[in-house]
């Protein structure tokens, strides 16, 4: 008897896998493995954080789907003040980390084989990802018009700051994407994790649900949010979707039949994560002077950066093969991401995280200085 495909069958190789052969000769190095090639948090959980998950640990009982009315509370208080959003009218809900919403959003909307899902030209692999799960066409673009006049399009993925481009969108572009989706009937989904780390002022991020793109209305808009980078929280998986109230009354629907829950103690966490500047400003002020550091030793070290602006990547080029780049830096006990992870167009491109500890970045320093 035939059976049928596995599911993972629509998928490519997990992305990281790629980079073990690199892992394994960058770990060679007499000084150790500096693993750029990710942005995982490597600092500690602040205390107030800490705190609050270690009071609401007792949680015999099913929490809500929805989020505990608290934690909608401090979601919306929070994206009035990071994002210029107007509480009235936004629908708001927690999700398992920001990447669980992000691959399965396609199938929550019911997008499916035929329909087309359109992703940034560089982009974070996920977006595509979750297209190849429901069977739907994925178009990468950075201009509408490269989109053409298809009426397929039901899902529209904007990114700003980019991952791994760091790239910052303007209002004016953003708004254009929003009324261009909403004349066809389409969903925009903003993946705005890296909001609140521009490094330039004349690259501010702006989120979708500032009135200057959604134009003070949420109408088929949402907003992707995370506390992995901000709050150091990738472990807890904590993030949220906020915008379009009767999108995501749909997408609390499909969750409570799914189970796709945000344990109590980590929802509790949340509301004093969200609540809390003074750590989000103390972490920002450390990739600040990491990606200082970072930025002026690549730059010596011959590199290219481009964009970059924003988020918590560098966006660099040697000019040849990413690959061949990425051996490079392993040999020097360095391991970064190939810019083709991203895309083709990423194809001479490396990404470099601003993540490691201070010590690591000091040492990434030392190894480009030598010849």
């Amino acid at each position: 008897m035939n059976r049928p495909a596995p599911v993972s069958a629509r998928l490519p190789e997990f992305t990281w896998d790629t980079l073990d052969a690199a892992a394994t000769l960058a770990a060679a190095h007499p000084d150790g493995l500096i693993n750029l090639s990710m942005g995982t948090p490597v600092d500690p959980v602040p205390a107030v954080i800490r705190q609050a998950l270690a009071d609401a640990s007792d949680a015999p009982g099913y929490p809500l789907t929805a989020g505990a009315p608290a934690l909608r509370d401090a979601i919306a208080a929070w994206v009035a003040r990071a994002c210029g959003a107007g509480v009235d009218g936004l629908g708001v809900l927690p999700t398992i980390g920001s990447k669980e919403l992000v691959a399965w959003l396609p199938t929550l909307l019911g997008v499916g084989p035929g329909e087309v899902v359109v992703v940034p030209s560089i982009a974070y692999p996920t977006y595509e990802d979750g297209a190849r799960l429901t069977g739907a066409t994925t178009v990468r673009a950075d201009s509408l018009t490269a989109v053409g006049p298809t009426s397929r399009v039901r899902l529209v993925w904007v990114n700003s700051p980019g991952n791994p481009t760091g790239r910052v969108l303007p209002a004016a572009h953003l708004r254009k994407v929003v009324d261009w989706a909403r004349e066809r009937g389409a969903v925009v989904a903003s993946d705005e994790c890296y909001l609140p780390l521009g490094w330039t002022p004349d690259a501010e991020p702006v989120s979708v649900l500032s009135p200057e793109v959604c134009g003070g209305s949420y109408d088929s808009v949402l907003a992707v949010h995370s506390l992995s980078k901000r709050s150091n929280l990738a472990g807890y998986r904590a993030g949220f979707v906020a915008g379009d109230p009767a999108l995501v009354a749909e997408l609390l629907k499909i969750r409570k039949h799914a189970g796709m829950i945000v344990p109590a103690p980590v929802q509790a966490a949340m509301v004093a994560a969200l609540g809390d500047q003074a750590h989000a400003d103390e972490q920002r002020e450390r990739y600040r002077a990491r990606r200082e550091t970072l930025l002026a030793a690549f730059t010596r070290a011959g590199f290219t950066v481009e964009h970059s602006e924003a988020g918590l990547y560098l966006w660099m080029t040697r000019g040849e093969d990413c690959w061949t780049t990425v051996d490079w830096l392993a040999r020097r006990g360095i391991l970064v991401a190939a810019g083709v992870f991203y895309g083709p167009a990423g194809a001479q491109h490396v990404r470099a995280a601003l993540t490691e500890s201070d010590a690591h970045v000091a040492a990434v320093a030392a190894r480009l200085a030598r010849p």
